[in-house]
């Protein structure tokens, strides 16, 4: 138990999106089914749809979103800054997450990077959030865009349309309006938890300030 009490706030996370995942790909299935059956066409099993189009398309649809959105975040909380909300850093104020790790090369447990990288290493290292939401972004990204062009064009053909590359599809209304529906959405969501943390508490939990705290004081 103490050990599923060390990793609890991971490991239900994880447990969440399997659950979540399952419940795409039932539901998904029986709606592509749908849409085959008014067509005339054939039904798909389980595993024809997780590795279709359409599956590839409405999950990588939003981790490009999601990602987009945690990468902007650890970026924009680490230059700016928002009076009385607890997602923000203090505002004149140093925090441990300001020193420079290559003050740090000779704490024992300090990660690697820091004890024995080379100065390129480190500089990825003291970046290498950002950057990995980044690079997982922009995979999904083109994910996206690969498997959006296959089942957008899947359905012209049914309609007696035309297929279209990725490349071609990269430039249509279709492709940015599931990019953009998506997107406005998760910035809103970023900004109602950063204002919202200004006058609103939530005990016990790390994104609020400790209830007694006054409406003016930053998190950090």
């Amino acid at each position: 138990m103490r050990w599923f009490r060390l990793r609890a706030l991971l490991t239900v996370n994880l447990v969440l999106f399997f659950v979540f995942l399952i419940g795409l790909v039932l539901t998904g299935h029986a709606q592509d089914n749908a849409e085959l059956t008014d067509h005339g066409q054939p039904t798909e099993t389980l595993g024809q749809y997780v590795g279709s189009s359409s599956f590839g398309e409405a999950v990588f649809e939003n981790w490009e979103s999601e990602f987009l959105q945690m990468g902007m975040y650890v970026l924009l909380t680490a230059y700016l800054v928002q009076k009385g909300s607890a997602e923000s850093r203090p505002i004149d104020e140093a925090t441990p997450q300001d020193e420079d790790p290559r003050d740090h090369r000779t704490d024992r447990e300090a990660p690697w990077p820091v004890r024995h990288g080379s100065a390129v290493v480190l500089k990825l290292y003291e970046n290498s959030l950002a950057i990995a939401f980044g690079l997982v972004f922009l995979l999904s990204f083109w994910l996206h865009a690969v498997t959006g062009a296959a089942s957008y064009s899947q359905e012209q053909e049914l309609h007696g349309g035309m297929a279209m590359t990725t490349w071609q599809y990269l430039g249509t209304s279709q492709f940015w309006y599931e990019s953009f529906q998506n997107w406005q959405s998760e910035f809103l969501a970023v900004a109602a938890i950063v204002g919202g943390s200004i006058y609103l508490r939530q005990r016990r939990s790390a994104q609020s300030k400790p209830v007694h705290a006054p409406h003016s004081a930053t998190g950090g």
